[in-house]
């Protein structure tokens, strides 16, 4: 009986240790805390931890709603436009219109086409001053000639398949009957799609098309832009932060009564880092145009922060 008794008593001390450490642990099965509520644990559907030594980048609210929306409403023609916030992987859209015409906005598009074909090496001594002029001018002598040597639409189209754009058709003539300007302004296209270009040179994803080298080639042109041409997506963009952009201004008639403005680039300083693409079309003047991207921009920025 005795050694039942110790046997018992030995029982009993097992029990109320494990009940020490149930209750010291809270009873959740371990030191993790529970799941916040309304919160799906990661990998059920909810949101996935950040990578290891990152933090996770708060999600923002739609910077194209709101009073980006009731400006862009407020504005005679047709607006549409796209952001992508690269530290949190979110996108937005403002309008559904038809693809427009996408002006010297191409020129982005014909240089990637070019660095891509060159497999990952360095363009020409000729080819790097044409490209400079050509982003950083927005000489339209330039894009011809690097347009054609690109292959044309067919070369510019290939590529574009290759980056996953689905709305831009590229033109299909450079001297267009009735058009005093080069044809391949006429190239339409959706501010998606230019997200998808401008994301080849910040995010590429696992299959980049272009090598680190091309992309910083890239956008140290877009950085460098005349000063004229600062305009657009670096509305409200306080100095000191990078702008890397590049703009698109056509008139569609010969009165100048229908001009076609857009604006793409990547923004990134003080809190911020996202990509933009704006496209206005139906304005009655330039300078409208111009306003009307300078704006909805300014709206953008603050949005962001």
């Amino acid at each position: 009986m005795a050694g039942a008794g110790r046997a018992i008593a030995c029982v009993a001390a097992i029990v109320a240790a494990a009940l020490v450490l149930f209750l010291a642990f809270g009873g959740h099965g371990g030191t993790h805390p529970p799941a916040a509520a309304g919160r799906e644990p990661a990998g059920l559907g909810g949101t996935s931890p950040a990578p290891s030594g990152t933090a996770a980048s708060a999600e923002h609210a739609d910077p194209l709603s709101g009073a980006a929306a009731a400006y862009a409403a407020s504005r005679s023609g047709s607006v549409l436009a796209a952001v992508y916030d690269a530290g949190t992987g979110q996108s937005w859209r403002l309008g559904d219109g038809p693809a427009q015409p996408a002006a010297s906005v191409v020129k982005l598009d014909i240089l990637e086409t070019l660095l891509a074909q060159q497999g990952g090496t360095t363009l020409s001594a000729g080819d790097q001053s044409l490209s400079e002029s050509m982003i950083e001018d927005s000489d339209n002598d330039a894009a011809t000639n690097l347009w054609d040597e690109a292959g044309g639409a067919a070369g510019i189209g290939a590529y574009n398949d290759s980056a996953g754009l689905s709305g831009t058709t590229p033109s299909a003539c450079v001297t267009c009957a009735g058009f005093a300007w080069p044809g391949w302004g006429l190239t339409t296209t959706v501010p998606q799609d230019q997200l998808a270009l401008l994301k080849q040179l910040i995010t590429p994803g696992p299959r980049p098309l272009l090598s680190g080298a091309q992309r910083s080639y890239v956008l140290s042109l877009m950085e460098n832009v005349a000063p004229d041409q600062r305009w657009g997506v670096s509305g409200g963009v306080p100095a000191g932060v990078t702008v890397a952009l590049k703009n698109g201004w056509l008139p569609l008639n010969d009165a100048n009564t229908d001009w076609q403005i857009n604006s793409v680039g990547w923004v990134s300083g003080d809190g911020r880092d996202y990509l933009v693409a704006v496209f206005t079309t139906g304005n009655p003047t330039e300078q409208y145009g111009i306003d009307t991207i300078n704006a909805l921009s300014s709206r953008i920025w603050t949005a962001m922060r």
